[in-house]
C-alpha cells in the first residue's frame, strides 16, 4: 500500500455511486425496520453510494467502551480484539453530533494514523485509509452510528462524499428509533396486528388522504377521546388547524415516496385542551418490506402518537449526561417541554427571555435537534413507548 493516498475517487467509481438511486435507497432503509436482517444489504448500498469499499452500523453503550456491530459489508472486522482497539479514532466519532459528518482524517493526520500498530495489523491489510461517521441515535441507553471506509484508490473523504452522508443521516436515524419502538417480539412476527396492540404508543396507519386503515388499540383510546385527534368521514383530522395541514402535507408526501417525506416535519408537536402535550411521527409504508408486514397494504404512512413523557419518567439525570448539559441547560430543555413557549420558560425560571433562547441554542448544539419540536422528541425518547 501506498503511503499517501490519492485524493479523489475515479471517474468510473464515480459514475457507479451516481447510478444508485437515492430514493431507493432510503427506501431499503426504511424495509430494514421490518427486516432487520436487511442491514447487511443496506451497508452495502450505502458504501456504494458515499464512495467507500465497506460501511458499518455501530452501536455502543453509555457505560462500556464495547462497540457492537448490527450491520457490515466490505471490510473484516477484527478476529478477537475489541473493535475500538483496533480503530484508534473510533471512540472519537461516537463524539460527534447528530447527522453531522466526521471524517477520521478530521481527527488526526494520516502519517500519525499509518504509524500505529493497530493500523499496520488491520487496517492497512485491507487498503483502508479514511472513515466517514454520522451519529445518527443518542438514548438513555447508548449511541448508534453509520460510517463508510474509504479505501486507498477511494481517497480521503471528500465534500461530496460528506454531502451523501449528510443527506443519508436523518433516514437513517428515523429508522433506528422506529426499530427501537417495536419490541424484539415485533421483529419476529410474520403478522404485526397482535404486537401493535400491545403498544403504549398510539399507532394510526392512514392512505396519502389521511383515511384511517387501521389503528392499535392506544391509538384507538386516543380518538375516542376526541380530544388532540378525530375522525371525520373516516379520515384522521387534528384538532388544532396548523397540525391538521402539517399532517395533510406528510400524508401526501408519503404517498409520493420516502424521499419527498424527507422535506417534511418528522414530529408534529399536539396539545390537547387541558394543555396536555402529545407528539406525533410519521414512517412512510411505499414500499418493499412495509407493504409486505401483513397489514395495512393500502397504508402510506404510519403515525406514532404518544403523550410526553412526564418530568419524573424522563429521567433527566440521564439525559444531562448524555449529552454534558449544564444544570441551567437542563432546567431549560425541562421546562421547553413542560411549557412549550419562550415567554412561558423565562416566566417560569425568573430569567430573560434572551437568556432563554441562548440556552435553547446550546442545547441545538449539544443534542443535535434542529427545532424546538426536536428537543420535545428528545426528552420522550426516554421514555419507553411499549406497555407494561
Amino acid at each position: 500500500m501506498s503511503s499517501q493516498p490519492v485524493s479523489k475517487l475515479p471517474a468510473a467509481a464515480d459514475n457507479c455511486r451516481d447510478s444508485e438511486s437515492l430514493n431507493d435507497l432510503i427506501s431499503y432503509v426504511y424495509d430494514s425496520v421490518f427486516d432487520p436482517s436487511r442491514w447487511d444489504g443496506g451497508c452495502a448500498r450505502i458504501a456504494r453510494y458515499v464512495g467507500g469499499t465497506g460501511a458499518v452500523l455501530l452501536a455502543k453503550d453509555h457505560n462500556s467502551e464495547q462497540v457492537r456491530i448490527p450491520g457490515l459489508f466490505g471490510i473484516v472486522p477484527p478476529p478477537s480484539v475489541p473493535f475500538a482497539q483496533v480503530c484508534p479514532a473510533l471512540m472519537r466519532h461516537f463524539l460527534g453530533e447528530t447527522e453531522q459528518p466526521v471524517a477520521t482524517s478530521d481527527l488526526m493526520p494520516f502519517d500519525q494514523l499509518a504509524r500505529m500498530e493497530s493500523y499496520r495489523t488491520w487496517a492497512a491489510p485491507q487498503g483502508l485509509v479514511d472513515f466517514v461517521s454520522a451519529v445518527i441515535d443518542k438514548s438513555a441507553i447508548g449511541i448508534t452510528m453509520f460510517g463508510v471506509y474509504r479505501h486507498e484508490r477511494d481517497g480521503f473523504v471528500d465534500d461530496d462524499a460528506r454531502r451523501r452522508v449528510r443527506l443519508l443521516a436523518p433516514h437513517l436515524r428515523r429508522a433506528t428509533r422506529i426499530v427501537r419502538t417495536f419490541s424484539r417480539k415485533a421483529a419476529e412476527a410474520a403478522a404485526l396486528t397482535d404486537t401493535l396492540d400491545g403498544l403504549s404508543a398510539g399507532l394510526c396507519l392512514v392512505d396519502a388522504s389521511g383515511r384511517i386503515v387501521h389503528v392499535n388499540a392506544a391509538a384507538q383510546a386516543i380518538l375516542d377521546a376526541d380530544d388532540i385527534l378525530r375522525t371525520v368521514n373516516g379520515q384522521l383530522v387534528a384538532r388544532d388547524a396548523q397540525a391538521d395541514r402539517t399532517l395533510r402535507e406528510v400524508f401526501a408526501a408519503a404517498g409520493q415516496g420516502d424521499e419527498a417525506l424527507g422535506t417534511k416535519a418528522i414530529a408534529v408537536p399536539l396539545t390537547g385542551a387541558e394543555g396536555e402535550r402529545y407528539v406525533a411521527h410519521a414512517l412512510p409504508l411505499t414500499s418493499g418490506a412495509r407493504r409486505r408486514a401483513g397489514i395495512g397494504l393500502t397504508a402510506a404512512a404510519a403515525l406514532f402518537i404518544r403523550k410526553t413523557a412526564p418530568v419524573a419518567s424522563a429521567r433527566p439525570e440521564v439525559i444531562a449526561a448524555a449529552f454534558k448539559l449544564t444544570p441551567t441547560e437542563l432546567r431549560v430543555l425541562l421546562a421547553i417541554v413542560e411549557l412549550g413557549s419562550v415567554p412561558e420558560v423565562a416566566a417560569a425560571l425568573g430569567i430573560a427571555g434572551t437568556t432563554v433562547r441562548w440556552h435553547v441554542g446550546r442545547l441545538f448544539e449539544k443534542t443535535g435537534a434542529k427545532r424546538q419540536a426536536d428537543l420535545i422528541k428528545l426528552v420522550t425518547g426516554y421514555a419507553t413507548p411499549l406497555a407494561d
